[in-house]
């Protein structure tokens, strides 16, 4: 059932920026084709007899379980074992996503699409903010079968921040003034910017909860994380943030990635792999009227250790031929210490037919390691 928390009138705010996120959606779309699994854990993501790769989304079921996005499989698993695993089907989820945001964009005129399930609605104009969220979250479920939940606040940080105090199926309003009350309690991480390393960091110094970041000695806080970062933690912490919306975000990049069921060694089976996947990009660009510059191919080795390598072309092209030939070429160039488990290949510094190039990436040069189990090498 839907449920509400109201803290404020956002008719009488200067701004009213909605957050509008779905609800569990890649569970919710399968949930709509298999109803008799409504009320069960489940999770997107790969089926594989060795639990590779990582959870897409979970049920809210599942999610009492301790799983969540991106944890892997193998703790999934153990974590709830009785859960039913569905393969995820990208195009549906897609086609779901269209649905849903061609009803969204019947509510504003500045609509700013962040992913398949969530996007910022500007509701400054409306003369009720309130009754027009209630009236969307409807016309979604009507027209889609799926749920959403939807944040109201005078920025951007705190409308997503109130989308998700009340889920599922919830509407939350929630006032600057009144922020810090309501969320200071929460974990620190709840603000972006801060991440497992900032949140050590916080941590080390005393600093728990968003309230007390907010009143953290600038100081004492730089120290720790840094003064431009820190000038930013506190601000956010005390609920400012941007208002405003974009009609249109700027794509940056097209990929597409490949998790082998068991650890490759077999250099033409990573090939086919390679090539297959790049020609698929370049034409998924081709048929939108986009161009790539920057061709990277991804690299997993096992257990766990991520590289890049990436090649500026001399022009932007959308030519499977051209893309799939760099591609391999940097395939060919990896030296490999261990067998293969995901590849990958991404095109990027996009330009749309008519517009001009933006200047391409240069080259790092030399190896860049980073820390813990995943590096990440540019070349």
């Amino acid at each position: 059932m839907p449920s509400e928390r109201v803290y404020g009138d956002p008719s009488a705010w200067e701004r009213a920026i909605a957050h509008v996120d779905m609800d569990a959606f890649y569970c919710s779309v399968e949930l709509l084709r298999r109803p008799e699994l409504r009320g069960k854990p489940v999770i997107v993501g790969p089926i594989d007899p060795n639990f590779r790769g990582v959870v897409m989304t979970a049920s809210y079921e599942a999610r009492r379980f301790g799983v969540h996005s991106a944890l892997p499989m193998a703790v999934a698993r153990r974590r709830c074992p009785h859960a039913v695993v569905i393969p995820r089907d990208m195009e549906s989820y897609k086609a779901a996503s269209r649905e849903v945001m061609d009803v969204i964009s019947g509510f504003s005129d500045t609509v700013e699409v962040l992913g398949l399930d969530e996007a910022y609605v500007d509701l400054s104009g409306s003369p009720a903010p309130k009754t027009r969220a209630r009236q969307l979250k409807r016309e979604v479920l009507a027209r889609t079968g799926l749920t959403c939940s939807i944040g109201i606040g005078p920025n951007r940080l705190i409308a997503k921040i109130a989308s998700d105090l009340d889920k599922p199926d919830g509407l939350c309003v929630l006032p600057r003034e009144r922020f810090l009350e309501l969320v200071g309690d929460r974990p620190a991480r709840l603000l972006p910017g801060v991440g497992p390393r900032t949140e050590e960091r916080l941590r080390g110094i005393g600093i728990n909860t968003v309230a007390q970041l907010a009143g953290a000695d600038q100081e004492r806080l730089a120290g720790a994380v840094g003064r431009n970062h820190a000038a930013g933690l506190r601000s956010r912490a005390a609920g400012h943030g941007s208002t405003t919306v974009a009609v249109e975000r700027k794509r940056k990049s097209e990929s597409r990635e490949r998790t082998f069921m068991t650890d490759e060694t077999d250099a033409a089976v990573m090939r086919a792999a390679v090539g297959k996947m790049a020609r698929e990009v370049a034409e998924h660009l081709g048929g939108q009227d986009i161009t790539g510059r920057t061709v990277t191919m991804k690299i997993r080795l096992a257990p766990f250790r991520t590289f890049t390598r990436s090649r500026t072309l001399a022009a932007p092209t959308a030519d499977p031929a051209v893309v799939a030939a760099a591609a391999l070429e940097l395939l060919e160039a990896f030296e490999r210490d261990a067998p293969v488990r995901l590849l990958g290949v991404g095109v990027s510094n996009l330009v749309r037919a008519g517009e001009d190039p933006a200047p391409a990436d240069r080259p790092s040069a030399g190896t860049a390691a980073g820390t813990g189990p995943e590096q990440l090498v540019l070349g």
